[in-house]
């Protein structure tokens, strides 16, 4: 099917929709990323006193307001730089491919690795950043073209890997100051992720697609 476009040439309306699809996620993954932004703003205004918000590994202080807070908050403008990029590539990828799942996939990652990080990091510390949750998207869209069995996911699932998979070495120990903790329960958040909502939007035949402070960063 075709419809006119404003220049009066036809226009697929397949080419309309993936254009506007296109266009809501590069704006819903930007105002994302800018909030990100105005938050660390604000949290330089107030002497970085928001970063205490951040996930304090086996205590009993602030646990779900850490896990909620801590991939939002950041150690720097130069640590928030860092995690920028990938967070517009990988964001708008998948907000691109299906925002719905691509936001129950967010949720799983967020607590898998928020509560992974406040068992297993280290003591004394605080956790904050979104890497955490940007492994958690990189395992994701590599795997859930195993799930779903769609055509595009496994290319784009391919294509992430070879672009960004070295990121992947982040899940073992080594930089100083650095969560591997948070990388790796986030990469393991990505592939439950995966499974469950990946196999929720598996194409079946005969039918369409259902469709630290001394923070550690992260």
């Amino acid at each position: 099917m075709t419809v006119p476009s404003n220049d009066g040439a036809p226009r697929s309306l397949s080419a309309r929709v993936a254009g506007s699809t296109a266009g809501r996620s590069a704006v819903l993954i930007v105002v994302f990323v800018a909030a990100l932004w105005l938050l660390e703003g604000i949290d330089t205004v107030l002497g970085n006193s928001l970063d205490q918000w951040g996930i304090h590994p086996r205590s009993g202080e602030g646990v779900i307001r850490g896990v909620v807070m801590a991939p939002l908050l950041h150690g720097g403008w130069e640590h928030l730089a860092a995690n920028s990029v990938p967070a517009l590539i990988l964001g708008f990828v998948g907000l691109a491919a299906g925002a719905g799942r691509f936001l129950i996939a967010t949720v799983i990652i967020w607590l898998v690795a928020g509560a992974g990080v406040w068992l297993t990091g280290g003591t004394g510390t605080v956790v904050i950043g979104l890497s955490g949750v940007l492994f958690g998207w990189m395992t994701y869209l590599a795997l859930r073209g195993l799930f779903t069995r769609r055509a595009l996911d496994i290319v784009v699932g391919v294509v992430l890997m070879v672009l960004y998979g070295g990121m992947l070495w982040g899940v073992l120990p080594g930089q100083p100051g650095v969560s591997w903790q948070g990388h790796l329960w986030g990469a393991i958040g990505g592939v439950i992720a995966a499974v469950l909502v990946g196999r929720r939007g598996r194409t079946r035949p005969g039918a369409g697609n259902s469709r630290q402070v001394g923070a550690i960063a992260t």
